[in-house]
């Protein structure tokens, strides 16, 4: 790799036509999938989708899954045009992962890396990025990364060209920035990564030519990844037990991470939605082999870099810099089922992609155009076979769990989600099933305990059910719901008087709960308490119950 500026140099129009059509042609499967787990927690709600629900949500937290307002807007944008249409979702994201994988190959182009073209297509084919492109609620991932290469684009071509500085360059750059951390904050190790390339290019950094232009951008993603947090643990629950890895714990966990992600981008077999969740156990001398050698790594890379040869350390900080956020020292949510995630590496990938192709090219320098041609076909060739298979998991809810627990069948996530998917199908056997397994694979998860007693309320398990409900209560005492279910379940077993004060516990924490009204009354009513039970029905009734539903509690 270059150590120096030099002239930058377009991307030939045929390469990046190249890079689209490739990516259409081994996404096809894709376009064909539906929606899947939290989609509908993405695809605009109805309580958003008029232009005063546009303004919830910039202004209000809580109003989305997580304060991403630049990504919220854009699927609030597309609603307006198709509607639920998860066919066009789809088209979206792959091509806007298509646009990413182009403005990677003009990025690279841009700092003279060699191999740039490669190293678009490689991204665009790579199959570890699958979960970010055939997963609709992962246009969080595509939409800011187009607006990060933007961004860094922007920036690369403000500072080559500014004589005395022209603001104009500079604030489209920043504001590209701005709406990158808008539509996720693991962007916010952009102004670092362009730290890093200064280095890379000029051999030093000075304060007043590459730190100081970078200040407000570094305050900018502080400030956007501290927010994330806090709406991680206030609004998403990355609290508790699952996080509890102390200093040691989350060193190691941050180690085998990165030799994991390696490792999927060396050799993308087996890959899958949820990984096994690792035991991290500092009290186990083998789990620190992990971390050593991540730093044995560094440090020869850095060695090499003092001789001269600066990119691999770049790519190596670049790479450990951009997974930083998802590497375990800061909580977040998918921690509670697995350590790991493909679309964790989304950007991260791209620097180890741009390493291997310059290393590629440098290697190949010797052989004829050919060779040379015939060399990238098949490695394309294969990346484009194994994206195309890899898109078929994410063909519906059902394929996506069953292809998961085939080579993760511990996975209690899966299985409770499988067996939500069978409960509201009406096939409670099978339901019940799951949620048994998902409770010996994770007794501690409290939807796990409140799934497996509703499937056991629905076959008049009442006793089994209302332990389960207990259970969960334990573990989340707070839940509405499950304090009327429990209701419901000690009620069916003649324990009426403590079923009321279930229901009436439900009503406090949530006054609208309509059913909780609706079943106190039955159960007053039940007691010749025909005055209370009067209200409480009309209540239930004034809050929509109308009818009542034909059992109580569903």
């Amino acid at each position: 790799m270059l150590a120096k500026e030099v002239p930058a140099r377009r991307t030939a129009p045929w390469v990046l036509a190249g890079i689209f059509l490739a990516t259409i042609a081994a996404y096809l499967p894709a376009l064909r999938g539906g929606f899947i787990w939290d989609d509908d927690a993405h695809v605009t709600k109805p309580a958003l989708r008029s232009l005063s629900g546009l303004g919830r949500i910039w202004t209000e937290l809580g109003a989305t899954q997580q304060y991403y307002p630049a990504l919220h807007s854009a699927f609030w944008l597309e609603h307006r045009l198709w509607g639920d249409s998860a066919f066009a979702y789809h088209l979206a994201n792959v091509l806007l992962h298509a646009t990413a994988a182009c403005l990677f190959a003009v990025l690279l182009r841009r700092l003279s890396v060699r191999g740039a073209a490669l190293a678009g297509f490689v991204f665009a084919l790579h199959p570890v990025c699958v979960e970010s492109v055939a997963w609709i609620s992962e246009q969080k991932n595509t939409l800011s990364a187009v607006f990060a290469l933007l961004a860094a684009i922007a920036y690369l071509g403000w500072r080559e060209e500014k004589v005395g500085g022209r603001a104009g360059g500079y604030l489209l750059a920043m504001g590209l920035f701005a709406l990158a951390i808008l539509t996720k904050s693991v962007t916010a190790t952009l102004p670092a990564a362009l730290l890093v390339l200064a280095w890379w290019r000029r051999g030093r950094l000075g304060w007043r030519e590459d730190v100081a232009p970078l200040v407000p951008w570094l305050f900018l993603g502080a400030s956007g990844g501290i927010l994330t947090a806090w709406v991680e643990w206030r609004y998403i629950g990355a609290h508790g037990n699952a996080f509890s890895l102390g200093l040691a714990g989350r060193c190691l966990l941050a180690g085998r991470a990165l030799w994991f992600y390696l490792g999927k981008l060396a050799w993308p077999a087996d890959l899958l939605f949820i990984y096994p969740r690792w035991t991290v156990n500092p009290g186990q001398a083998w789990q620190y082999a992990y971390p050593a050698a991540a730093l044995a790594l560094l440090g020869a890379l850095a060695w090499v870099a003092r001789r001269g040869r600066k990119g691999p350390l770049a790519a190596g900080l670049l790479f450990c810099g951009t997974l930083f956020p998802a590497l375990g020292f800061f909580n977040v949510y998918p921690f509670v089922f697995s350590y790991v995630a493909d679309h964790f590496q989304y950007l991260a990938s791209l620097p180890v992609i741009a390493a291997a192709a310059w290393l590629a090219a440098w290697g190949c320098e010797g052989l004829g155009r050919g060779w040379r041609a015939a060399a990238a076909a098949a490695v394309l060739g294969l990346l484009g076979a194994l994206t195309w298979r890899q898109c078929g998991t994410y063909r519906d809810v059902r394929t996506l769990y069953a292809r998961t627990l085939e080579q993760n069948p511990g996975c209690w996530l899966a299985h409770l989600n499988l067996g939500n998917m069978l409960f509201e199908e009406g096939r409670v056997g099978e339901a019940l099933t799951h949620y048994e397994a998902a409770r010996e694979a994770n007794p501690d998860y409290a939807d796990t305990r409140f799934n497996l007693g509703r499937a056991l309320l629905e076959q008049d398990r009442c006793a089994e059910a209302a332990e389960q409900f207990g259970a969960a209560l334990r573990l989340d005492p707070g839940n509405a719901e499950t304090h009327d279910n429990l209701g419901v379940a000690l009620a069916r077993t003649g324990r009426t008087g403590e079923a009321i004060a279930r229901f009436r516990e439900a009503i406090r924490l949530d006054p609208e709960n309509r059913v909780a009204h609706y079943n106190l009354g039955t159960a007053l009513g039940s007691l010749g308490r025909t005055e209370e039970a009067g209200a409480e029905l009309d209540e239930a009734a004034r809050l929509g119950l109308t009818p009542p539903p034909g059992a109580p509690g569903r």
